[in-house]
């Protein structure tokens, strides 16, 4: 049977027995003046009847329970009345717990997958939540009667708490309730009303005694910080309330909020203000770029109605631009900008020496809170001969100032696309080398082989599935042997670029002294609130991960300053659900949210709506008329999963999406917002416009149809 109708014959099961039991008012026989007045009776067919009666009480209380009928409380009394204290407690406690799951278990089956398809990105924290201390919280409920039972039960079936633990929870936390009822049911006469069993003092020992596995973690988690911080004396006074350990993007951003809420902070920066972003990234990349799309403008020039297009230009004129470019952003993160803000900045080599002091320039100053944010550096993989030449990586490829005739790029990810497609317009014979089967792994297939053409089309030599092995010199000859498919091929070169990915900065400032946990990735080891295993040592940015992007670093560092200075009244988990980013090639290709390799990856239903580019009409005047926006919603909805965008300025014209995305906006928002005739975010309301029209209500459509003809006669 398919499960959609195992749940409606169950709900219809579950409604007629409801019905059925208002319906001939069946709960009169569940009322303590019924109890009262046949107590006598049961006691006599008990005392003839015994493992009947049992069986028969204990199989109604699971009914009871399981359809989350009223009448438990009294059946509980009864027990007490006719079974006596400890037997009584046996029978209840059994038939309670499984009564309980079971409700938990039909709300479950019947609910849950809604419930978290509907919701399940804004129920991540809450089911992260329950992964990790839901029987903290299930007990907490079951000590205090104030909270119906059989709420708690179906509310607990849409949570991640497993069934198992549910039971075992519940069969402990219900123990002294259960207890009191029905020992108060032993004195069955005495009692007037429900009202009457519980005291306020009792009440209130229940809710002391439901915080108190709460309240016994937060006493681990002290004693434990306490523990950690034990070997190290901790100062009187502190110099700063915060010291920051590297000045780039997550460093910049986390003395910036600080010195913002006016807390006495300090930068410390080895070596430039701004970090790579600045100095060998996110800048100088995005400026090769510019340059290099001018020389493929030229190459087009028939395209735009000229004759001829020819620049000239020398190599080491481009290479200076970069460098004022980088002189030009420079002042946003210099040493005078910040120190106006109040941040004390300090050039030097950082080392900690306890999870309170931080040496540097042979000075050590005393701090409350670290955060580390000493970003990440080019990973270099042991090929056999790379370390025998001068190689290049995406730090030092900015000297570079004679243009390599023959140029090897290792890598095909974003840094490794963007610089092979800038050397070759600048005029470089490029081979780019990839052991994965298609560059660009992270992006859909065909999103991959729409760069990979473009880059054949512009003269890179495309060559996947092949291995980096050796490299070899012989004089000035230096060739690159790579395996493909068991083969070796030979790639001569004048210079090789090595751009296949980065590891985190985590040693030689004192993290290995400290024993701070590092992941199996290189990245440091975070929890939630991007603490370190030492309580007041945080850090943000690439040497954090899980994202190496400038943005996610500036996201991070929010969390981790306010988490720093803030964290004894409210601690703030790190928000990952809307994390966006762009590879610069051109087209480039933006993306926020899922895509289809990843929703397949994760099991994710998903639908698809495509627009393709090369029918908006700004696209088609500018002569960018290629390109797609690709759209995952939620089956049957409009809610949006994910986009990418591939085209001309694909990063500018997803921001709508990530808005949308962060806000919980849908696709017909977007097609209800009026966007400016012509440009290129008519893009965004043309595939919502895709999505409305493959989501047309036929039917209804058919009689308005019919109703239009009426009217016309």
């Amino acid at each position: 049977m398919k499960p959609k109708w195992s749940k409606i014959i169950l709900l219809l099961a579950i409604v007629l027995l409801a019905y059925v039991f208002f319906a001939f008012d069946l709960q009169q026989y569940l009322t303590l003046t019924h109890l009262k007045s046949r107590q006598q009776a049961f006691e006599n067919y008990y005392a003839n009847n015994r493992a009947l009666t049992m069986g028969a009480y204990m199989a109604l209380y699971i009914a009871v329970t399981a359809l989350s009928l009223p009448g438990a409380t009294v059946m509980t009394l009864a027990g007490g009345a006719l079974f006596g204290v400890w037997a009584g407690l046996l029978l209840v406690s059994f038939a309670s717990t499984i009564g309980a799951t079971l409700a938990f278990l039909v709300s479950r089956f019947l609910l849950r997958d809604y419930v978290q398809n509907k919701f399940g990105d804004k129920l991540k924290a809450v089911n992260e939540s329950f992964r990790k201390d839901g029987p903290f919280y299930l007990f907490t409920l079951r000590l205090i009667p104030v909270f119906p039972f059989f709420i708690i039960n179906l509310v607990m079936g849409l949570t991640p708490i497993r069934a198992v633990m549910f039971y075992i929870v519940s069969q402990v936390g219900m123990l002294p309730g259960t207890f009191v009822y029905v020992n108060a049911g032993t004195q069955l006469a005495k009692i007037e009303s429900l009202k009457g069993i519980l005291s306020f003092e009792l009440l209130l020992s229940f809710a002391l005694l439901g915080i108190f596995p709460l309240a016994a973690k937060k006493l681990v988690v002290f004693i434990k910080t306490r523990q950690v911080l034990a070997n190290y004396p901790r100062p009187q006074k502190f110099d700063y309330n915060l010291v920051v350990i590297g000045a780039g993007s997550a460093g910049l951003v986390t003395a910036y909020i600080a010195a913002a809420v006016k807390a006495k902070v300090a930068l410390i920066e080895k070596h430039k203000m701004g970090g790579d972003c600045l100095n060998t990234g996110c800048i100088p990349s995005k400026a090769l770029l510019r340059s290099a799309k001018m020389l493929s403008y030229a190459r087009r020039s028939a395209e735009f109605g000229f004759r001829r297009g020819e620049i000239e230009f020398d190599f080491a004129d481009v290479m200076e631009r970069v460098q004022r470019i980088i002189k030009k952003v420079e002042p946003h993160d210099s040493v005078e900008r910040y120190t106006k803000l109040g941040v004390d900045c300090i050039q030097g080599a950082a080392m900690i020496t306890s999870p309170y002091t931080v040496e540097v320039n042979d000075k050590v100053i005393t701090t409350r809170n670290i955060v580390v944010a000493t970003g990440a550096r080019p990973f270099v993989p042991p090929i056999a001969g790379l370390d025998k030449i001068n190689y290049l990586t995406s730090d030092n490829v900015w000297q570079l100032r004679k243009l390599p005739g023959r140029l090897v790029v290792l890598g095909g990810g974003p840094i490794g696309c963007e610089l092979s497609q800038a050397f070759a317009r600048l005029g470089a014979q490029v081979s780019q080398v990839e052991m994965a089967p298609r560059i660009l792994l992270r992006e859909d297939e065909e999103i991959s082989e729409l760069v990979k053409n473009k880059f054949e089309q512009e003269g890179v030599r495309v060559l996947t599935n092949h291995r980096a092995k050796e490299v070899r010199v012989d004089g000035d000859q230096k060739t690159l042997i790579c395996d493909h498919n068991g083969e070796d091929v030979s790639v001569e070169f004048d210079e090789i670029l090595v751009a296949v990915g980065r590891v985190a900065h985590t040693k030689g400032f004192g993290l290995e002294e400290l024993g701070v946990a590092i992941e199996r990735n290189g990245t440091i080891e975070t929890d939630e609130f991007l603490r370190t295993n030492y309580p007041n040592i945080f850090c943000a940015g690439d040497v954090a991960g899980p994202y190496q992007f400038t943005h996610t670093a500036a996201h991070q560092a929010w969390y981790a300053s306010v988490n720093a200075l803030f964290g004894r009244f409210k601690t703030f988990r790190a928000d990952y659900r809307v994390i966006p980013w762009a590879t610069y090639t051109d087209p480039e290709v933006a993306r926020v949210g899922l895509n289809e390799q990843e929703a397949k990856e994760t099991n994710t239903d998903y639908e698809v709506t495509t627009y393709g580019i090369d029918d908006l009409d700004r696209a088609i005047a500018d002569s960018e008329d290629h390109g797609l926006v690709k759209v995952l919603t939620k089956p049957g909805t409009d809610k949006i999963l994910g986009v990418t965008i591939v085209g001309t300025h694909a990063s500018d014209i997803i921001a709508e999406y990530i808005l949308a995305m962060k806000n919980g906006l849908g696709l017909n928002k977007i097609l209800g917002t009026i966007h400016i005739y012509p440009t290129l975010a008519e893009a965004n309301k043309f595939a919502a416009g895709q999505w409305k029209k493959a989501h047309a209500p036929e039917k209804l459509l058919g009689w308005v149809e019919r109703y239009h003809a009426w009217m016309r006669g």
